[in-house]
């Protein structure tokens, strides 16, 4: 197999490679795939683009697979940078489809939550969350080992895959919570396997530089692309009143935006010297790449971008003027350096908590009763595994689990999934208080603290997480453990019997045995 030409020029420093966002469209053979086909082939011959990105289901809409326009796009000559979403299929489909890039010779990978469903044949289609993008990424790692698996005769290793996979992290965001709740996901998408990063949607020169500053402080040493966005008026409109999630856009900067408009071209220049701009500064600030994208843009214009991003780059720190675009009252990891406007090495201080986020009585109660029945070698904890083991497999199980389910419904609105991760999320669960079902934390899509899906209805549930635990300075917790995914062998059983006798994804933190059945799939470290 040829050698994979955006993993060489990604990882040599000397090369600033470019990659460009294609989205493929509702349909099969409609006029969305052979344009996006028909742009492929230009950027091919143009030799600027080292990449072709490509969407899957943007917006929550179904569209082409972006693993079937990759593997056109292969035949063109050029690499193609696939989106994996961790959404609308099971973990088999997810390592089926994974066998189908890898034979079809589609190597890169950028994996991440993706947009919840929002439409399909006949309504609203039923949301499938079953890994997150760490546990996917696990998945590739070992894949890339030579992924073991049971068989008849023992265990059986499968050939090795060559992905490149990489993952997202969003330095855009606006409050102190939700921002380290996303470094705290890269520490984890890091330690998953992810092997580059890029980053969501922003225009605050400062907030890009915060998240390379971020990563080199904290050892994390892979390379690091930046996402620019060809932005129009309507487009700049939706992000402004968050109508995409993940893409911010500042008042600031729609007006900004608005005024360009008045121009004799629309302010089309304008949006091509921004993005040109922005492409100086991220090449002048240690950036690995970037990313492009825009809606109906050309290759001639990705192109323009490039030369007269590469004109501007010597002058880049003059440049860091024109992306002054803060949040409102937002948080910054570190603090400002005057001198430059990006950061300085100090960091900001943090606040105890949210303050707008409501902690009550049930955490208290929660904390309580953990470290008096759940914590090994203390207080009830050895009755308590000793009656899980005495009553598992008889009448009284059943009983007990009826007990167990009618009080954490109560208290946490259980699911029953027999493999609770309440101890892991601050007595929360992700599986009804996430929509994307999420167990590493938080998607992209919050916004202000609110749920991407239930915007003004329902805080990310994370943040009310990151809330409970930093008023113990406890919440540099969610960044340290990986937590595996749900083992569906034990839907509908006792989560308190299973957590005693070894079953769940708790047991090698307790020291328990693990039985078979409830082997993790992603073991902890």
């Amino acid at each position: 197999m040829p050698s994979n030409l955006f993993k060489k020029a990604l990882l040599n420093p000397s090369v600033f490679p470019v990659t460009w966002e294609l989205v493929p469209g509702r349909g099969a053979k409609e006029q969305p795939q052979e344009k996006a086909l028909l742009l492929a082939g230009q950027a091919a011959a143009g030799g600027k683009i080292a990449a072709l990105t490509i969407t899957d289901n943007p917006g929550g809409t179904p569209a082409l697979t972006a693993d079937c326009i990759g593997m056109e796009i292969v035949k063109q000559g050029i690499e193609p940078l696939v989106h994996f979403t961790s959404k609308d299929k099971n973990r088999s489909q997810m390592e089926s489809q994974l066998y189908a890039l890898d034979r079809a010779g589609v190597r890169n990978l950028l994996v991440m939550t993706g947009d919840y469903p929002v439409c399909g044949f006949g309504g609203r289609p039923a949301p499938v969350f079953d890994l997150d993008p760490v546990h996917t990424l696990r998945l590739i790692t070992q894949m890339n080992r030579g992924l073991e698996h049971p068989g008849p005769k023992g265990s059986i290793r499968l050939q090795t895959s060559d992905f490149f996979a990489g993952a997202v992290v969003s330095p855009f965001k606006a409050t102190q919570a939700e921002q380290m709740l996303q470094y705290y996901k890269l520490k984890k998408k890091i330690e998953a396997g992810a092997q580059f990063i890029v980053t969501q949607l922003g225009y605050d020169a400062r907030k890009f530089h915060e998240v390379l500053r971020y990563m080199k402080q904290n050892g994390i040493n892979v390379p690091l692309i930046g996402n620019i966005y060809i932005l129009p008026f309507g487009a700049a409109k939706m992000m402004n009143r968050n109508d995409l999630p993940g893409c911010v856009v500042t008042d600031k900067l729609l007006a900004d935006i608005d005024r360009e408009r008045n121009a004799p071209d629309k302010g089309a220049r304008a949006r091509i010297l921004r993005a040109a701009r922005m492409y100086a500064i991220l090449k002048g600030m240690g950036f690995s790449g970037v990313h492009i994208g825009g809606h109906n843009i050309t290759c001639e214009q990705v192109e323009e971008v490039i030369r007269l991003g590469e004109e501007l780059s010597p002058e880049w720190p003059n440049l860091v003027k024109f992306f002054d675009y803060p949040m409102e009252n937002g948080f910054y990891y570190f603090e400002k350096d005057p001198q430059t406007g990006l950061n300085s090495e100090t960091q900001s201080k943090r606040q105890t908590g949210s303050p707008d986020v409501s902690i009550g009585l049930t955490y208290g109660l929660s904390r309580f009763f953990h470290r008096l029945m759940f914590e090994p070698g203390k207080n009830l904890y050895s009755l308590m595994k000793k009656f899980s083991e005495r009553i598992e497999g008889s009448k009284a199980e059943g009983l007990f689990h009826k007990l167990e389910h009618l009080t954490k419904v109560a208290l946490f609105d259980c699911r029953d999934c027999g493999d609770c991760a309440l101890i892991d999320l601050a007595y929360l669960c992700p599986m009804s208080q996430c929509p994307k079902n999420q167990r590493n934390g938080p998607c992209g899509g919050s916004f202000g603290g609110w749920c991407e899906v239930y915007p003004q209805k329902r805080k990310c549930v994370f943040v009310r997480a990151y809330a409970r635990l930093a008023k113990y300075g406890e919440e540099e917790c969610l960044g340290k453990e990986i937590v595996p995914p749900c083992n569906w062998d034990l839907y509908q059983s006792s989560s308190w019997i299973n957590y005693y006798t070894g079953k769940d994804h708790t047991a090698r933190k307790t020291g328990n045995k693990t039985a078979p059945s409830g082997e993790p799939l992603l073991p902890t470290r």
